[in-house]
C-alpha cells in the first residue's frame, strides 16, 4: 500500500495485529496489584506532576483563566519546595499567544489542540489553517484529532495522509495524534489507529479528547503502549504516549507509570515520551504529596480550581 512518498515500507493497515482482549485485561489487572513503597511513591508522584499537560479546553476560557493556569503550572514549588513544573499547558489556538507569554522561559511547553477539535469534522484546508495558526503564535506541540468517521469507514489512506499533512504543517512543533478511542469500539481498532498514526509521523499517540467516554482506560493505554513497542522494534523510532481523559487520581496515574515501565522501560519514564492529559489530576497529586510529607490531607480548597 502506498500512501505517502515520505514514508517508506508502510504496512497494509488492514492486516494490523489483532488484540487478545482477555490477555490485555489480565495483564492490566496485574499492573494494578503492584505495591509501591513510600519513597518510590513520592518519586512517582513528582514524576506524574512533571508529566501533566495542564489543560483548559472550554468555550468559556478567558485570557485570565489561561494566565492563572500557566502560573500554577510553573509555580508548584510555591505549594511545596522541590516540586517540578508541569510538562505543558494545553489550550485552544486562540489562547496560544497568551499562554506562551505567560510561561516565558520557564521551560513549560505550550500545546494547542487543532484540526477542528474535538470532532475533527472540518475540511482539510481548515485543519491546516488551524494548525498553522497555533504554530505561528508559539505552540511547541500540536494535539490533533483523527477523522474517526473516515477511519471507521475503512478509509485508512485518508487518515494516514491527513496525519502526514498536519505533521508537515507542524514544522518543528511535536505532533500528538488523538485517536478518540471511546469511538473506536474495539482494541483491534485502537491498535490499527495507533499503527496508522505512528507510520504517518506522530511524535505521540494520545487516547482521547476528554469529551467522549470511555476515555483513557488502562486496557486502551496498554494496547497503545504495545503498539509503540512493536513500532520501535520494527523502525527504531521512539514514539510517545499520552493517556487523556478520566485519569483524575494519583493511584491510577501511578498504575499507569508501572505499566509504562514494565512495557516500554525506563527510557519512556519522562515527559519527553509520556504525558498525562488532565485538569484535575494535579490537585490530587498535590494532596497525596502533602499526605506523604505531613501525614495529613490538605483541604481540597487549598489548591486552585482549574
Amino acid at each position: 500500500m502506498t500512501t505517502n512518498k515520505t514514508h517508506k515500507n508502510v504496512p497494509d493497515f488492514r492486516l494490523s495485529p489483532t488484540v487478545d482482549k482477555v490477555g490485555v485485561e489480565e495483564r492490566v489487572a496485574r499492573f494494578q496489584t503492584r505495591s509501591i513503597k513510600n519513597e518510590a511513591k513520592m518519586q512517582g508522584l513528582k514524576m506524574v506532576l512533571n508529566m501533566i499537560d495542564l489543560t483548559t479546553l472550554e468555550g468559556k476560557d478567558t485570557p485570565g483563566k489561561v494566565r492563572q493556569l500557566c502560573y500554577k503550572g510553573q509555580h508548584l514549588h510555591d505549594l511545596h519546595p522541590g516540586l517540578p513544573t508541569v510538562a505543558a499547558i494545553c489550550v485552544y489556538p486562540s489562547m496560544v499567544a497568551e499562554a506562551k507569554k505567560a510561561v516565558g522561559d520557564s521551560g513549560v511547553k505550550i500545546a494547542s489542540v487543532s484540526t477542528a477539535f474535538p470532532s475533527g469534522q472540518a475540511p482539510m484546508s481548515i485543519k491546516i489553517t488551524d494548525t498553522l495558526y497555533a504554530v505561528e503564535h508559539g505552540a511547541d506541540e500540536i494535539d490533533m484529532v483523527i477523522s474517526r468517521g473516515k477511519f471507521l469507514a475503512g478509509d485508512y489512506n485518508f487518515v494516514f495522509d491527513e496525519i502526514a499533512a498536519i505533521k508537515e504543517a507542524c514544522g518543528k512543533a511535536r505532533l500528538k495524534v488523538i485517536l478518540e478511542t471511546g469511538e473506536l469500539a474495539s482494541l483491534d481498532q485502537v491498535r490499527r489507529a495507533s499503527d496508522i498514526a505512528m507510520y504517518a509521523g506522530a511524535d505521540f499517540i494520545k487516547t482521547s479528547t476528554g469529551k467522549i467516554q470511555p476515555a483513557a482506560t488502562m486496557q486502551v493505554t496498554y494496547t497503545m503502549l504495545c503498539a509503540i513497542k512493536d513500532f520501535y522494534r520494527t523502525t527504531g523510532v521512539k514514539v510517545g504516549m499520552k493517556p487523556a481523559g478520566g485519569i483524575s487520581n494519583s493511584k491510577l496515574a501511578l498504575h499507569n507509570l508501572v505499566m509504562v515501565k514494565e512495557t516500554l522501560g525506563n527510557d519512556w519514564l519522562n515527559n519527553n515520551w509520556f504525558r498525562f492529559g488532565a485538569s484535575s489530576l494535579a490537585n490530587d497529586v498535590l494532596m497525596q504529596i502533602m499526605k506523604q510529607e505531613t501525614g495529613h490531607y490538605q483541604s481540597a480548597d487549598y489548591f486552585s480550581i482549574d
